[in-house]
């Protein structure tokens, strides 16, 4: 009983402290995280998703069925940080959604990552190359990923002369009947490569002008007005709410965002924690060695402390209590290159062993 209450008093602090990322007292639906992690599962919901993704990709889009993802797995671990959906459309698209609360090292090799493993697990050996899988990767952020004026970028992979900056026109074979064919242009970034959307939430500035603005209207306030009009966005204004969730919904909701809150600051009192630990022992360095030499020693010592902390923290999300040797072993690590190195690894790891043989191989090369 005494946590329950604890857990509401650190709710309510949380609430008082960031209503603008939080705003649960006048929040009519519930975040569209939640909402992914939860009943955006059910087939009979999937209408929404189609809705925004109608909005995005500006065609009509029929959503089959969920696939496999990281997210989708049924593991004892939650992860506050990201959260995705992979879904197939009626064309055989693999679509991924991604909705990522905090910045993250390597984050657009990350991207790049995730759809390359989406096509080599859907192309077996022996099959044509012609199967390649389509897949688009869709990330809805609340960080700054760099600089720019707009709130939605696009990315995939074109072809132009190094001399002339005209397209590479490739032409396909189709056939019209047993022995009449036609050559048709093909669009390389739509049909084949990759596709990739970028969407900063805090960017967008509450202006309409077109449907996928009220979907990110909805996703920067967590509410929709009733006069938007774009296809199923009355569907989220219905499914969404908050006030039809039952009771055991709403705590589960309710501790989601505790923790997600809860991730975040400490993924920044790390880092705030390292930059403090720099000063401190750069200062101190100062005074014997000179205080320019002594801070750059000093702020070196802290990033790695605070990438320690970072890495420990993400490897606890994801695997749970770690070994006293293993954490040993990553505290003595003095490389911010093998650091960095292990982030990487635990981004994708599976159990302590992998952890444990990339220490080991530190160590032989120390």
């Amino acid at each position: 009983m005494r946590e329950i209450l604890n857990e509401e008093i650190i709710f309510r602090a949380f609430l008082k402290n960031d209503e603008r990322r939080f705003p649960m007292k006048d929040q009519k639906l519930i975040r569209f995280d939640w909402a992914i992690k939860t009943i955006l599962r059910d087939k009979a919901n999937f209408d929404v998703l189609e809705g925004f993704l109608s909005a995005l990709l500006k065609e009509d889009i029929k959503v089959v069925q969920l696939l496999e993802s990281e997210s989708n797995q049924d593991t004892p671990r939650q992860k506050f940080n990201r959260v995705d959906i992979m879904v197939q459309d009626s064309n055989q698209k693999h679509m991924i959604i991604e909705i990522q609360n905090e910045h993250e090292a390597d984050f657009l090799e990350r991207l790049l990552f995730g759809t390359s493993v989406v096509i080599v697990d859907n192309l077996e050996i022996g099959q044509s190359f012609s199967e390649v899988k389509k897949v688009i990767s869709i990330s809805i952020q609340y960080f700054n990923l760099g600089r720019g004026e707009d709130y939605i970028y696009y990315g995939s992979t074109h072809f132009k002369g190094v001399h002339t900056q005209k397209p590479l026109i490739i032409k396909k074979k189709y056939s019209l009947t047993h022995k009449k064919f036609v050559f048709k242009d093909r669009n390389i970034e739509k049909e084949i490569f990759p596709e990739y959307y970028l969407i900063n939430v805090e960017r967008f500035k509450d202006e309409i002008l077109s449907d996928i603005d009220e979907w990110i209207y909805m996703l920067k306030n967590e509410t929709i007005p009733d006069d938007f009009k774009s296809k199923n966005i009355d569907k989220a204004r219905e499914k969404l709410k908050l006030a039809q969730m039952s009771d055991p919904e709403k705590k589960a909701y309710q501790k989601y965002l505790i923790n997600t809150v809860r991730d975040i600051d400490m993924i920044q009192t790390a880092r705030d924690e390292g930059l403090k630990e720099g000063e401190k022992i750069g200062r101190k360095e100062g005074l014997k060695d000179g205080e320019k030499i002594g801070r750059k020693e000093g702020l070196k010592e802290g990033e790695i402390k605070g990438m320690i902390q970072m890495l420990l923290l993400n490897l606890k999300t994801r695997l749970g209590k770690l070994s006293e040797n293993i954490e040993k072993q990553i505290h003595s690590i003095s490389g911010t290159d093998s650091i960095t190195e292990l982030f990487k690894l635990s981004c994708t790891c599976t159990d302590e062993n992998q952890i444990l043989s990339f220490l080991n191989n530190i160590d032989e090369k120390q």
